[in-house]
């Protein structure tokens, strides 16, 4: 079910995203399609993950036919990007094949690349199918609280700054954002939508599900030590982004993310996530590893 009569709000927080994943072809051609982009001011000053990852697979799609659609990509999140500057985004057309495209984005800021992705595309073809089960028993997200309603003992401000994602996100555990009283598990599950409905564009709906699948993954591995956001000392970067699609979906409908984490050692962990529609279809799997450094009694 898609969100019903948004408010302007809402509307407002989409269209700003929309207006950042909207890229601009350039006049400028080396061996490689340059594109350029902004940024979503953050509070950080940094630039969130999950907008640049998303920037640059539609930057890659925008090199081919509408009808070969992504199915997979790996990347590297190598510098902070600045989020008060732009982007300039260089896609390679490394092959096209009768089935098969693969394509390389680098995102730039300043001359350097603080992103590197390589991505493969293929036509729908038919072949054998069977998917993971989404987990049973897990609340309806119109039973849970919005984020920005479970911020009790947060700095001044902090909701606001949540409700002013595009997106909806519903912990079905505690959020981390403060230290929580619940088992230390290396596991969660997330509902997660777009405040208000996006344009029929599969291709936008792709990205977007790029855009939210770097958003909370890495708490699996945060909730097995029992680490929360605002602990003082707490350094937390991706490293990288891995991310395959196997079915349609809409990110302006409810989508639950199901996450757990399989190791961390070596000031690295590695979070898995699985994506399914409300009606039960996996429609992606993500996987993340991250730098993740602790106060020494956390450790």
């Amino acid at each position: 079910m898609r969100p019903t009569e948004p408010d302007d709000h809402a509307v407002r927080t989409v269209r700003q995203l929309l207006d950042v994943l909207d890229l601009d072809a350039t006049q400028a051609r080396t061996t490689e399609d340059i594109f350029t982009g902004s940024s979503h001011p953050m509070p950080s000053g940094r630039i969130y993950g999950g907008q640049v990852l998303a920037q640059t697979l539609l930057a890659a799609e925008r090199t081919l036919p509408e009808d070969r659609a992504v199915h997979s990509m790996h990347g590297y999140f190598l510098r902070p990007g600045d989020a008060t500057q732009g982007l300039t985004i260089a896609v390679d057309r490394i092959h096209d094949g009768r089935s098969f495209s693969t394509r390389r984005s680098q995102a730039y800021q300043n001359g350097v690349p603080i992103f590197s992705m390589i991505a493969s595309f293929q036509d729908a073809d038919p072949g054998l199918e069977h998917a993971v089960p989404m987990p049973e028993d897990v609340p309806s997200p119109e039973s849970l609280l919005s984020d920005e309603d479970r911020v009790d003992g947060l700095p001044p401000g902090t909701s606001r700054m949540l409700s002013d994602r595009a997106a909806d996100i519903r912990h079905v555990e505690a959020p981390l954002f403060l230290p929580s009283d619940e088992k230390r598990v290396p596991h969660q599950c997330v509902w997660m939508r777009m405040r208000a409905p996006l344009p029929d564009d599969p291709r936008l709906h792709r990205a977007a599900l790029a855009y939210l699948s770097d958003m909370t993954i890495q708490e699996s591995i945060l909730r097995a030590h029992g680490v929360y956001w605002a602990l003082p000392g707490l350094k937390v970067a991706s490293l990288d982004h891995a991310m395959w699609w196997h079915r349609p979906a809409r990110v302006d409908e409810w989508l639950l993310y199901v996450q757990e984490s399989p190791n961390a050692r070596g000031g690295r962990g590695l979070a898995n996530g699985r994506i399914y529609t409300r009606d039960g279809e996996l429609v992606a799997t993500v996987a993340q590893e991250i730098m993740i450094r602790v106060p020494d009694a956390q450790s």
